[in-house]
């Protein structure tokens, strides 16, 4: 069992299997020319099933395949089905433009639900926002998981100023379809211009959507990072992940391994571990991983408080989402 100094038990890994994307979205790349890790810098298959044995010989029982984009991984099927074979809850984070490739894959490895980024319903939108035109591919296949029941779960990272008009239409679409879209308030990172003037909060998209919509709350799990909210009448639900306005650190389950097999405590820790190196250098990789969870902060990465009015970005030392793994 992994506990931190607070009590924290954690058995929920998120693994990046590369900073690698087909999309460029603003609040996670920098650039349009980033410069992805090489090949060789990222955990092989192997490594990546080795140290995932390691975790759940530990007692983690669930893991979230992340990128960059997981499925523009060439060596992403065999990935998929080997961890597959594990005995745990396996799930997976994509941006959707992939996935007519690898239905087969997800329901060999046990797959149930499928968690999609995407930030706006509008075909020109989303072209500004990912810099690329891949929108219909996207909508496809939300409609072609959902035709092979799979849990389809939406992520929207709303910013002022540009998707927040669009809450009540994300909310309508849940009207017909069983999808549970889960707004996610904007959250810093190296280079992704956030200012907390782009910050749309918990309270502003309930008071927004509550104008409309007649919204109850639904009992969270105990982990639950987001805040669940159902309609009446909706087939689908939405849910608000509170990160900056209604941080849920106390009870936080979660373990990142970002694709070159370094551990992160926190999504906004600084502090990282080599776990990749370890591994092949034959040390011992279950001491290490226990002395970064004993390390972890009690908030946010020990970088900021709970007064994201007072945030400034210069002072935060992190990598870039796509860097992490979200």
């Amino acid at each position: 069992m992994l506990k931190d100094q607070y009590n924290r038990v954690h058995d929920y890994l998120r693994i990046s299997l590369t900073d690698n994307c087909n999309l460029r979205c603003f609040y996670c790349m920098p650039e349009e020319n980033y410069a992805f890790m090489p090949s060789q810098q990222l955990m092989q298959q192997e490594e990546i099933v080795a140290l995932a044995k390691i975790f759940i010989a530990n007692g983690v029982n669930k893991i979230r395949l992340t990128g960059g984009e997981p499925l523009v991984r060439k060596d992403a099927s065999e990935i998929i089905r080997s961890l597959g074979q594990l005995g745990v809850t396996l799930t997976i984070t994509t941006n959707a433009t992939r996935v007519h490739h690898f239905i087969d894959d997800f329901k060999a490895a046990g797959i149930h639900s499928v968690n999609i980024s995407l930030d706006t319903l509008q075909p020109e939108k989303f072209q500004l926002i990912t810099r690329r035109d891949q929108f219909g591919t996207v909508m496809d296949n939300i409609h072609l998981l959902l035709k092979h029941q799979f849990n389809v779960k939406v992520n929207v990272v709303v910013v002022k100023g540009l998707n927040n008009g669009e809450i009540l239409d994300f909310i309508e679409w849940t009207k017909e379809l069983p999808i549970h879209v889960r707004f996610i308030e904007f959250m810093p990172f190296d280079g992704n211009q956030w200012k907390s003037d782009k910050l749309v909060t918990l309270q502003e998209m309930i008071e927004r959507i509550a104008l409309k919509y007649d919204i109850t709350a639904a009992e969270n799990a105990p982990h639950d990072t987001s805040k669940q909210f159902n309609i009446q009448g909706h087939a689908g639900s939405f849910a608000v992940i509170s990160t900056m306005s209604a941080p849920f650190c106390s009870t936080c389950n979660r373990i990142r391994l970002t694709a070159d097999g370094k551990i992160k405590n926190c999504l906004f820790s600084e502090e990282e571990t080599d776990l990749l190196q370890a591994l092949r250098n034959g040390k011992n990789v279950q001491e290490l991983i226990e002395q970064s969870i004993q390390a972890k902060h009690r908030e946010l990465g020990g970088q900021f408080s709970k007064n994201f009015e007072l945030i400034n970005t210069n002072d935060l030392h992190n990598r870039s989402m796509i860097a992490i793994g979200g």
